[in-house]
């Protein structure tokens, strides 16, 4: 079920520490989820733009950028140990265009090699980057750049608009988002602007869903409709109903 009042507080339990200074370049956080559930219960999982390296059951797995958002089933007991990479910063460790593992999930011995850890905790996920940090990637440093101001300036919402004033060109930029962060500058966009949405309703403010919509660069409301749900799974009306 996904219609039971916080559920997820109830029988979930999440840490998120921050990684060490010399790890601050290429991780965003780490993340430890716990649960334990006696009906099984089907948690909504809506996509950033980050990669994730997770161990779990004695699995350790790389987690593409996921386009759209997901649903799992959590029952009974479990949790994870996550890594939250900074959009932009994988293409290192990877080795590869970061589009070919969007959408996907892959063993992590094909990243990091056969040595892997099967239950660490946060300091010895911490040890085991630290032996396998890449060298250093200009590009990548970029990507995570302009990622990063676009999370930050809510004022941008075109892509066009951010080449010109990056001053490069919008080809470019796509490239460089295909390479390094996984998916393109629109999607990031997209996501980013609708994160500031869900605030707005967290925050139990009224919403004006037609204004908003023009706010946040789209032609009407039907277009800002379609992109939430796509990414939420259900329209804003709903999102707000059940939030």
């Amino acid at each position: 079920m996904r219609e039971l009042g916080g559920a997820w507080q109830t029988y979930q339990r999440h840490a998120f520490p921050a990684p060490s200074p010399d790890l601050a370049r290429h991780v965003a956080r780490y993340w430890l989820v716990s649960w334990d559930y006696a009906e099984p219960y089907r948690q909504l999982i809506v996509p950033y733009p980050n990669v994730h390296l997770t161990f779990q059951d004695g699995r350790a797995t790389v987690h593409g950028v996921s386009s759209g958002h997901q649903v799992k089933t959590l029952a009974g007991q479990g949790h994870v140990v996550g890594v939250a990479f900074h959009p932009g910063a994988f293409r290192p460790f990877l080795g590869a265009p970061v589009s070919t593992i969007t959408d996907r999930s892959i063993d992590a011995s094909a990243v990091f090699g056969p040595d892997l850890p099967t239950d660490p905790d946060v300091n010895e996920v911490e040890d085991f980057l630290r032996a396998h940090l890449p060298a250093p990637d200009p590009r990548a440093d970029e990507a995570v750049a302009v990622v990063a101001r676009i999370a930050a300036e809510p004022g941008i919402t075109r892509v066009d608009a951010l080449a010109a004033d990056l001053g490069t060109s919008v080809r470019r930029l796509q490239r460089l988002f295909a390479e390094h962060v996984g998916v393109g500058p629109k999607w990031v966009i997209r996501r980013y602007r609708l994160h500031e949405v869900t605030e707005r309703l967290a925050a139990g403010r009224a919403v004006d869903w037609a204004t908003l919509a023009a706010d946040l660069g789209y032609a009407d409301q039907a277009h800002f409709v379609r992109d939430f749900r796509e990414m939420f799974g259900e329209p804003p009306t709903h999102y707000a109903a059940r939030y």
